[in-house]
């Protein structure tokens, strides 16, 4: 009998669902579940029928982080062969930043360490009522990995990230909501659900304009204000060239309905856990 995938890909019309398939360890992210995380992301982001991306976990839980077993299991190492064993979670990273397509998050249960920097790289962040995050690198005398030291100071602020990282604490839903870290919390039975059908939602959008505003806004923290008008003017000329454009402003003169509503109230039925294949 062949083992079990370490991450499932589903997809459903424009939307792809990936899923961490490691639910005793609660999804906990060992090397090769790492890999194929980033392999699959690769993939989608190339895949041009692919317009939005969900990220969830098998389970109960999105993602405990590395899997500090395995970590006990790899024998002494020192810090020149620790910092190359760094570079797969550099890729993952990479990975997610490179994304030009919405990615939402689905995030129950635990999100601690990896899994919560995996979050973060998320477009939208939606937390079921249950969820547990947390930091929690400084606990075992590590620091934050996957990027995080990156993203969580632009989407919480400087001072509450240093919060977060220095305590290494837990906190739940309704403080990541006041935080920003969470856009929306919902009953686990109900996360899924909204996730596909925010998803869905961007299936009528421009990739063009999606793609250059994520690219944008990436740079916005560290560029100044003329780079970033000059980038504006640039990617307006691109998008307002686009067929999609000029398709809206048709729609538009003949009081048509737009190509792009948000959210889609498509009867769109998906299962709860994906049950395709890969990686």
């Amino acid at each position: 009998m062949s083992e079990e995938p370490l991450v499932l890909l589903a997809r459903r019309a424009g939307v792809a669902v990936i899923s961490l398939n490691r639910p005793r360890a609660r999804n906990a992210l060992d090397p090769a579940t790492t890999d194929a995380l980033t392999v699959q992301l690769r993939a989608l982001r190339d895949d041009e029928t692919v317009r939005a991306l969900v990220l969830t976990g098998a389970g109960d839980d999105f993602c405990a982080g590395g899997d500090v077993k395995a970590m006990g299991q790899g024998g002494e190492r020192g810090p020149e062969q620790r910092r190359a064993g760094m570079a797969r979670y550099h890729d993952l990273a990479r990975a997610m930043a490179e994304l030009d397509k919405p990615v939402v998050a689905a995030v129950d249960g635990v999100a601690y360490g990896a899994g919560m920097s995996l979050a973060l790289w998320a477009d939208i962040v939606l937390v079921s009522n249950r969820v547990r995050m947390a930091m929690v690198f400084h606990r075992i005398g590590l620091v934050p990995d996957v990027g995080a030291w990156f993203t969580l100071p632009r989407v919480v602020g400087l001072q509450r990230a240093k919060e977060l990282i220095f305590s290494a604490r837990e906190f739940n839903a309704q403080e990541a909501l006041g935080m920003n870290l969470a856009l929306e919390v919902h009953p686990p039975e109900a996360l899924l659900a909204r996730a596909l059908e925010i998803a869905h939602s961007f299936e009528g959008a421009s990739a063009v304009a999606m793609s250059l505003s994520k690219r944008a806004l990436r740079a916005s923290l560290q560029t100044d204000l003329d780079t970033m008008l000059d980038m504006e003017a640039s990617a307006q000329a691109v998008a307002g060239s686009s067929s999609y454009t000029r398709e809206a402003v048709r729609r538009f003169a003949a009081r048509e309905p737009a190509q792009f509503r948000w959210p889609s109230r498509a009867a769109m039925e998906f299962p709860s856990t994906p049950s395709a294949h890969t990686s």
